[in-house]
């Protein structure tokens, strides 16, 4: 089963390794993990993706709690949070095709951030399967490179 978890931690010389540390000892398989700064500077947010059944992850969820610079920690149940993924994606568009994409890109209310003679860099957001199905219309044309944050959430 899939589980979005944030973990409000201190920012401290390897925090992260032991968050990370936890849900591999475990047995989680991590699908995504982000780490960023929080509106305190002391403060940072992890929030990983995980895949694995509810015990294991209501153990794991304890011994997070456990752990030093561990302020807290929260399982989102679906729908019990805003979630948004970001994704980078640099596509062949020559000057035949580059109609098409920038009609793909409007439906998605994505954002050129960069801009060739033979290919462009789009910047989209959103849940992840609205940034699957983006990629999913751009693959035709040659996606030459992409960069995705993996699912960043808050309590609603």
């Amino acid at each position: 089963m899939r589980h979005t978890i944030s973990v409000l931690v201190e920012n401290k010389f390897g925090v992260l390794a032991r968050v990370a540390g936890m849900f591999s000892g475990r047995g989680f398989n991590i699908d995504s993990l982000n780490v960023g700064p929080t509106h305190d500077a002391t403060m940072s947010r992890i929030t990983a993706v995980l895949n694995g059944d509810d015990h294991s992850l209501d153990l794991c969820i304890k011994q997070l709690r456990k752990l030093i610079n561990v302020v807290e920690v929260i399982d989102f149940i679906e729908g019990a949070a805003v979630t948004r993924e970001l994704v980078l994606v640099k596509v062949r568009a020559d000057s035949r095709s580059r109609p098409e994409i920038l009609q793909i890109k409007d439906i998605f209310r994505a954002k050129i951030v960069n801009l060739t003679q033979d290919n462009m860099v789009i910047e989209c957001t959103g849940d992840d399967e609205k940034v699957s199905a983006f990629l999913g219309l751009l693959e035709p044309f040659g996606i030459l490179e992409l960069a995705r944050t993996g699912r960043l959430a808050l309590k609603r």
